[in-house]
């Protein structure tokens, strides 16, 4: 397929503004040479109307469906072969290895919508039948169920150009639900997300969705997305970035005439906990496992683990020579953007000059080309961390800083200085963690998802994952970006009451047409009425 560099409006292709940008090569420190189109407001009007008068007949399309339109956008992605791939290397940087396992992700999140919403348990039937005889007054019939809630706009994220931007893991549960999508796409592989939506719109045109169900819009600034989420016709929107990002999304969403939800995911420093008698027994592995897990992906992940705590110990000398040596050896990555490795040094900088900050090691192997990342590691006593907010702050990349306490209270003291996490994790044996149930309290309260001896990189798609986390790192630590309850951000409870039964949902009727899993009057169950 040939890339347009135009709007998709629906199954329709604009391009209105004469402005234009290219395609960003973060190794070459150059530009690719199509052209993308920034929507015009004309046009984030036309999407919009679009996505409206789409949003009922896509909602009543049986569930069945909806799974086969996202099984279509994964025979469509696969179809592109090696073209999305190597235009995905070109604009991010990213190596082709790490490419085909976040394309599989993507592969692998839609199909699960897919058998999700054939399935149909989740939309959580409940019904609780009448009692016209009970006194003093008679129960009337309700019955209830998650319904879709209209089109969603969801903004591409820069490190990931498969499984968070367009066909990712918002897109997949919001089409999944039943409601229409309006995808701001990143400017930082703009390619990727023009040959992705081609996928989305020759798959919903396959199997039948109507004109409006997806559509994707450019923007090398903040004009689209601003008048994106201020549209009266949005109903909820998904970001994942960071937290200046999020919150200035959430704060112009919560100003609207009918506020409306943002389920923003703004980043995280993942704190690890290394206890004293784990520190001794496993010294050289956890450096090592540490070491690759700071510098995967040039640190840019939203699971990098950016603090380390752990108690002075014998143990402490010889863990940091081993962190520090196997740090060192890692050979530098390109970064996705010019921006992304301007700010990560700007901020390990600043981190570096504060007071009571040792640098234990700066990488000094370089890869070819521009914008290479310099992984780096620190040092620094609980006493000044607990007295310095700036280091309890995000560093996006390859660095992380080592927090060592004096001893137990230091440490639950500093871990009260850790606002909410995605993750937290624990290094330590069931007897030891069971040693200090205050650790365990503090690190469990602030995190989604809490690990017992395992680095937060790499984050699970399945049913009993949460990727999600009290804020600041999402602005609803209730809901998960990741795993099947993703779905749950675009949908909303409607009861019915004494319906008649021949107007009620499928899901919903007495003979439970689709077998489905329902709670009947306090009782879950497959069966009929």
């Amino acid at each position: 397929m040939s890339i347009t560099g135009k709007n998709y409006i629906g199954y329709s292709q604009s391009a209105e503004n004469a402005k234009t940008f290219q395609s960003y090569v973060p190794v070459k420190h150059t530009h690719l040479p199509e052209t993308f189109h920034p929507a015009t407001a004309e046009e984030v009007e036309k999407t919009m109307q679009l996505a409206e008068r789409a949003f009922d007949e896509y909602a009543a399309i049986p569930a069945s469906q909806r799974a086969d339109f996202l099984m279509a956008i994964t025979e469509e992605m696969m179809a592109m072969g090696d073209e999305l791939l190597e235009r995905a290397h070109q604009e991010t940087g990213l190596p082709m290895g790490r490419l085909q396992g976040e394309r599989g992700r993507t592969i692998n999140q839609l199909t699960q919508f897919a058998n999700l919403i054939r399935e149909g348990s989740w939309v959580e039937a409940r019904v609780d039948t009448a009692q016209p005889d009970r006194t003093p007054a008679p129960k009337p019939d309700l019955r209830k169920m998650l319904v879709p809630i209209g089109p969603i706009v969801i903004f591409g994220s820069s490190n990931f150009p498969f499984a968070y931007s367009i066909a990712g893991v918002d897109t997949a549960p919001a089409l999944a639900a039943g409601n229409p999508v309006i995808l701001k796409a990143h400017p930082a592989h703009p390619g990727v997300s023009d040959l992705t939506a081609q996928a989305i719109v020759k798959a919903a045109q396959r199997t039948g969705m109507p004109n409006g169900v997806f559509s994707m819009l450019y923007d090398d600034g903040y004009e689209v997305g601003t008048a994106l989420v201020q549209h009266p016709y949005t109903k909820a929107v998904g970001f994942t970035g960071s937290f200046k990002g999020g919150m200035a999304l959430y704060k112009m969403a919560q100003e609207r005439d009918e506020p409306i939800p943002v389920f923003a995911e703004m980043g995280s420093v993942n704190p690890v906990v290394i206890l004293p008698d784990t520190l001794a027994a496993h010294t050289e592995s956890l450096a090592k496992t540490l070491a690759g897990s700071v510098t995967l992906g040039a640190g840019q992940f939203c699971t990098n683990p950016g603090l380390v705590f752990t108690l002075d110990s014998p143990a402490l000398d010889e863990f940091e020579k081993i962190y520090a040596r196997e740090v060192g050896k890692i050979t530098s990555m390109t970064m996705l953007t010019e921006g992304i490795r301007k700010n990560f040094f700007k901020l390990r900088d600043k981190a570096l000059a504060e007071a009571g900050v040792e640098t234990l090691v700066l990488s000094d192997e370089k890869a070819e080309g521009e914008n290479q990342s310099q992984a780096s590691i620190a040092r620094v006593s609980g006493k000044d961390f607990i007295k310095n907010p700036n280091l309890h702050e995000e560093v996006f990349g390859p660095f992380s800083l080592l927090v060592v306490c004096e001893d137990s209270i230091e440490l639950q003291a500093a871990l009260k200085h850790i606002p909410g996490q995605l993750t937290t994790s624990l290094m330590a044996d069931a007897a030891e963690a069971a040693g200090h149930p205050q650790i365990l309290r503090l690190l469990s309260r602030r995190a989604g998802r809490f690990i017992m001896n395992g680095v937060p990189t790499g984050v699970e798609v399945c049913a009993a994952m949460h990727h999600g986390g009290p804020f600041p790192s999402t602005t609803d630590s209730r809901f998960t970006s990741v795993g099947r309850d993703a779905i749950l951000r675009f949908v909303r409870p409607l009861s019915f009451q004494d319906w008649p039964d021949s107007l009620l949902p499928d899901e919903l009727k007495d003979s439970n047409p689709l077998g489905i899993w329902r709670l009947v009057n306090n009782e879950l169950t497959q069966d009929a009425i």
